[in-house]
């Protein structure tokens, strides 16, 4: 004879002892666990305790980004004809750009390219790894 109704029929009578209906059912009944719903029902409370848990912060890189200008850039920066890179947060000069004016800077690293623009100005580059080509 087949049964009419399912024989596993847990929590469905009136209140089983746990309070109400909807009580006893893990941390649903609370809206969720953690900062679960803290995009949907549970935002006014991450408005008023923690504004900063959501959001980009930053980014911190592994190793340090290695700043670079241009030839034709260093007419702003030079002061009586000499330019230290590094003052400026600068490791590494390139070619784009021209320069009207003899410089010397000093730079840890210098394009080819660079080198030559400025030299063809009557300027010079001190302490540069110059990259072969």
């Amino acid at each position: 004879m087949k049964r009419r109704t399912k024989k596993v029929h847990k929590m469905r009578g009136y209140r089983r002892g746990y309070g109400s209906k909807k009580k006893h059912r893990g941390k649903g009944s609370k809206g969720g666990k953690g900062w679960g719903g803290s995009t949907k029902h549970n935002r006014s409370y991450v408005y008023s305790y923690a504004r900063d848990h959501f959001g980009h912060t930053g980014f911190h890189p592994l190793g340090r980004k290695v700043m670079a200008i241009n030839v034709g850039e260093l007419q702003k920066l030079a002061s009586n004809g000499t330019v230290h890179l590094a003052e400026f947060g600068y490791g590494r000069l390139l070619s784009r750009g021209t320069v009207a004016v003899s410089l010397t800077v000093h730079v840890a690293y210098c394009s080819p390219k660079a080198k030559e623009k400025i030299e063809k100005a009557g300027g010079k580059v001190v302490s540069a790894e110059v990259a072969a080509q």
